[in-house]
């Protein structure tokens, strides 16, 4: 499949369900305190979604059963919201996307609760850094593999490792589309494969694990952990390419 190209119009329309997305994470992080119980911060979530004229993205996709993916400590992703009250020390990552008019939006953070640890707060900079200088990093004209190979090479540089068989994606009338934006380079070869053009529109997210990034998902077929067992961190934006230049819509 081809990698579609967004009109003007388009970005518009993404740049408003991805706002949405921004202020249900908004919400998140406000809440956030040791006592909160996960299906809280889904409610939360999902009402402020609704009460922007949206629908949450996630619920129903794929089979998911709430408006938000919600993983603490060693979930890197996809954790399904619980009655789990979060505890002091604890991270979490509160992954959400909006529909607004035939349009997606998505986006992910991963906070603090209380007082954390050092190797944590290092874990999530490490993924909220890699993010961002991977925005920085972005042109126009390149492709997409060299991204991903930045993506790694930042990643462990900073001692960490990206969990592997996950990635980033295009996004637009539908939540995943082409192509795929691994936190890894595939292959041998960084300039190989499709380039980065104006018009396009993609999420990246690095999903970053402590030694092993093998994913390991469990029996809900969602819970997925990295093999190591350690804590995880993940970030995401998504980013439409005007003029050259990566632009963050999701914000």
């Amino acid at each position: 499949m081809a990698i579609s190209i967004k009109t003007p119009k388009d970005i518009e329309a993404l740049r408003k369900s991805n706002h949405i997305v921004s202020l249900a994470l908004d919400k998140a992080q406000a809440l956030i305190a040791p006592g909160l119980s996960l299906l809280e911060i889904d409610k939360a979530c999902e009402e402020v979604i609704l009460e922007n004229g949206a629908t949450p993205a996630f619920k129903g996709l794929y089979g998911f059963p709430n408006a938000t993916c919600i993983s603490v400590n060693d979930v890197i992703i996809h954790g399904i919201p619980s009655d789990y009250k979060l505890k002091e020390g604890d991270i979490v990552s509160v992954d959400l996307g909006a529909k607004l008019n035939g349009y997606f939006g998505d986006s992910a953070r991963t906070f603090g609760v209380g007082k954390i640890s050092e190797q944590d707060k290092a874990l999530i900079a490490c993924s909220k850094d890699a993010l961002y200088d991977a925005i920085e990093f972005v042109r126009a004209g390149m492709h997409f593999k060299e991204l991903c190979a930045h993506l790694e090479n930042f990643i462990k540089a900073r001692g960490f490792t990206p969990l592997l068989g996950f990635c980033g994606h295009g996004i637009g009338r539908n939540a995943h589309e082409e192509p795929e934006i691994p936190n890894y380079l595939e292959g041998q070869n960084p300039k190989s494969g499709p380039k980065i053009r104006n018009g396009m529109v993609f999420c990246i997210e690095p999903m970053i694990c402590q030694k092993d990034g093998t994913p390991v998902i469990a029996a809900d077929k969602w819970t997925t952990r990295c093999k190591d067992g350690l804590n995880t961190a993940h970030y995401e934006h998504c980013l439409a390419m005007i003029d050259g230049r990566a632009h963050i819509l999701s914000k």
